[in-house]
């Protein structure tokens, strides 16, 4: 029996200036149904969403709702017509109740007008235990709770608006894997009530693990809507990217640097230790070497980093630094030294939106000169525009704000704003999280050439498969210890993954 056409998209397009975001891009939804909307980050995904919810505005083509034609001018809008949007970013209020976030705009009132205060945290508890979270204190500020929690809570206030469709905007990016069985039962239970849910993300396991169908964007257009048995990930992988992807199979670094004699070491690390964090370890890293941190969530890969990076000051130990040792009392002392650090958190850390990206690109390298030694404009212009065409980044203008980019472009930014000081050491935390396929493979292929130049890299992600294509040698982190270090000599995720588990050298 035929599922029935809950949303359909028509020819919708979109034109932002200099670039056409969507071109004449069809998309269905059916009641019951959980599809995915993929592609590489540019492709359009936000745009459409975002022309859905009424952020922006098509220029032209239609949609239907339940077969009504619908013109949704802003978020509030859709949600009345029945589309609920879930952001990576949670748009709630931390500051005041899980319930109150819940209710916020139609709380239930008594016959004084008042807010019913039982009544609202009441529902609240109702609403919550429907999305498996029983055990929250409703009456606690939304902001001493973790960010799951949050969008549980984003997702139990949409299913409130008694929404009709569900937008999920990449809400797994910071779940551990507990967490993400949790939110797909939620999924599942929308799913049998007869909602449809469009899920946007990057997780290609995730996809076959929850969707049933899958819409491909390339470009602003439409790549093809596919039933998700019939889409093998290889060939999903090559809709995405418009060609052959063979070389995320051979792409790998060359493993030979401990095999090198007389390769000097760049970093080393003795006793380092910072409390409640890391416990002492010891490390040593060779010029031109790639090393991965592993393990998992929690085991102190980024603590490490930030430690060795003079983010976080260290409380013990020592830590040397082209053989003299470094005591970095601030970032700036380490970016002077010649090291380099993108963070994990791209949007809280590393970006300033409202920034071009020249701007965004040269604050690094003005820190370094030095603030009285401002950098002429000529030579900005010149630097930014090596960089955007270095980095393929896709962009108009070197003026155009940052937060206009897709976030793999932001993302090259960021590596642009490092790369131009020219560092020594460079240290990218989860350069590739919440980025498609295609940036990805762009980013590793970059590390790997940065090594080959001689620049040393330290490359965390939580994709094993990523890293054993890109670093030299990995090392094994457990609750805050180094517990292991493996040469990358055909190493597999199965080497890897055991020595998470049991802490083998």
């Amino acid at each position: 029996m035929a599922q029935k056409v809950l949303l359909s998209m028509k020819n919708i397009t979109m034109t932002f200036p200099g670039v056409k975001a969507l071109q004449n891009v069809d998309f269905s939804l059916c009641e019951g149904e959980i599809h995915a909307l993929m592609g590489e980050n540019g492709a359009g995904k936000s745009t459409l969403i975002k022309v859905l919810n009424g952020v922006h505005t098509r220029d032209s083509g239609e949609i239907f709702l339940c077969g009504k034609s619908i013109n949704n001018h802003s978020p509030e809008e859709a949600q009345q017509n029945g589309i609920s949007t879930v952001f990576q970013e949670v748009n709630l209020c931390p500051n005041i109740s899980v319930a109150e976030n819940i209710f916020v705009g139609h709380e239930p009132r008594n016959k004084f007008f008042a807010v019913d205060w039982k009544t609202m945290n009441q529902k609240a508890k109702e609403i919550l235990a429907w999305v498996g979270l029983e055990d929250i204190d409703v009456k606690r500020t939304l902001g001493e709770y973790s960010v799951a929690i949050q969008q549980m809570v984003a997702i139990a206030r949409a299913v409130n608006f008694n929404c009709k469709v569900l937008i999920l905007d990449e809400p797994t990016s910071s779940l551990d894997d507990q967490e993400v069985e949790k939110l797909f039962n939620v999924m599942k239970q929308l799913k049998a009530d007869g909602k449809g849910i469009i899920f946007v993300t990057h997780f290609l396991e995730q996809v076959y693990a929850v969707c049933d169908k899958i819409t491909v964007l390339r470009n602003g257009e439409l790549e093809g809507q596919f039933t998700t048995a019939e889409l093998p990930r290889l060939k999903l992988v090559q809709a995405m990217l418009g060609h052959e992807v063979a070389e995320l199979d051979t792409l790998h670094s060359n493993n030979a640097i401990e095999e090198k004699e007389n390769v000097p070491q760049i970093l080393k690390a003795v006793a380092l230790t910072h409390e409640g964090t890391i416990k002492p370890f010891d490390v040593t890293i060779k010029k031109g070497e790639v090393v991965g941190l592993t393990g998992l969530l929690g085991s102190g890969r980024s603590e490490m980093a930030r430690a060795l990076y003079g983010a976080d000051k260290p409380d013990g130990g020592q830590l040397f630094f082209n053989g003299k040792e470094l005591k970095a009392k601030a970032p700036i002392d380490s970016i002077k030294q010649g090291m380099a650090y993108l963070p994990e958190d791209r949007k809280a850390e590393s970006i300033i939106a409202d920034l071009s990206i020249r701007e965004n690109m040269m604050i690094a390298l003005q820190a370094k000169t030095g603030v009285f030694k401002l950098l002429p404009m000529s030579k900005q212009m010149e630097l930014t525009e090596q960089y955007i065409k270095a980095l393929n980044i896709k962009t108009p203008s070197t003026e155009t704000l940052i937060k206009q980019l897709s976030g793999g472009n932001q993302q090259k930014v960021i590596i642009g704003r490092w790369l131009v000081t020219h560092p020594e050491f460079l240290i990218l935390d989860e350069p590739t999280r919440g980025i498609d396929v295609g940036t990805k493979t762009e980013i590793q292929k970059l590390v790997i050439k940065l090594a080959e130049e001689g620049m040393t890299v330290m490359f965390i992600s939580s994709e094993i498969d990523e890293m054993l294509r890109t670093v030299n040698k990995l090392c094994v982190l457990r609750d805050g210890a180094k517990v292991g270090e493996l040469m990358n000599n055909n190493l597999t995720q199965e080497d890897v993954m055991a020595a998470i588990a049991g802490g083998e050298k």
